[in-house]
């Protein structure tokens, strides 16, 4: 195992990629952190790995053949993490590519739409809720945060190894298609005609989910089979994306277990 000093190019390489969507995409790589996101990544995805060499020992890293391993020490590390408290290890992966139909394949899809989300920690629970749910797959509009952004990625706890997802050009047309194909569309919506819970989600099924601040765009919402609404108390007016997609998630669930 090579040692590196704060010096050394590659220390410069990794914190660029931490920083820079485009270096990511540029390189086909994203960044993980944690013992327990190593002990989940697949193994052909990983290519090189940097350990805090002054807790190597309580790491237990077992070495995958193939990925390169290197040691820095606490202070490079804590340049390079992306975390307050770092564990110690942190990889360089392959980023896995998924097609349109490996996000919506089966008898019975169970897919989210998403469009514009802009919060991390929002697309991060997603798919952590989405794997936990029995979704499919995420579909996301080009205007969707990275994916690949290092808080995203830390929000998954690990299903961003699991969960199939893909961008797409095209939301609206991509809608359509699901549409003519039989899979009903489901806006989640603060005009929605009826309550979330009347509807059959056995069925090939995507819940449509939008931006924070702005919800789903007119362009897209005059594409859905059904308008819904999640019913709330107080004073409150909407819920957080991550919150509405396991509320929807998970009565999909229930209908279907």
């Amino acid at each position: 195992m090579e040692f590196l000093s704060a010096s050394n190019k590659r220390i410069k390489r990794i914190q660029a990629l931490q920083r820079s969507a485009k270096d990511r995409r540029e390189e086909g790589v994203f960044i993980a952190e944690g013992v327990r996101m190593y002990k989940e990544a697949p193994p052909e995805l990983l290519t090189e790995v940097y350990l805090n060499g002054a807790c190597h020992h309580e790491q237990n890293v077992n070495e995958v053949p193939g990925c390169e391993y290197f040691e820095v020490d606490s202070a490079t590390f804590s340049k390079i993490s992306d975390t307050q408290t770092p564990q110690g290890v942190l990889m360089v992966l392959k980023r896995p590519h998924y097609t349109l139909e490996d996000v919506t394949n089966g008898d019975a899809p169970l897919i989210l739409i998403l469009e514009n989300l802009q919060d991390p920690g929002n697309l991060g629970t997603i798919l952590r809720v989405g794997e936990a749910a029995g979704v499919t797959g995420v579909i996301m509009s080009k205007g969707t945060v990275d994916i690949f952004n290092p808080k995203v990625v830390r929000s998954t706890m690990g299903s961003i190894f699991r969960m199939p997802f893909t961008y797409v050009d095209d939301i609206e047309q991509v809608t359509k298609d699901l549409k003519t194909r039989g899979i009903t569309t489901y806006a989640a919506h603060l005009e929605g005609s009826e309550i979330y819970t009347d509807y059959d989600y056995k069925k090939p099924t995507a819940f449509m989910i939008g931006n924070e601040g702005n919800g789903l765009t007119d362009e897209i919402t005059a594409l859905a089979d059904n308008k819904l609404f999640i019913p709330m108390e107080g004073s409150v007016e909407s819920l957080n994306a991550g919150i509405a997609a396991a509320v929807l998630s998970y009565e999909a669930h229930r209908q279907r277990h």
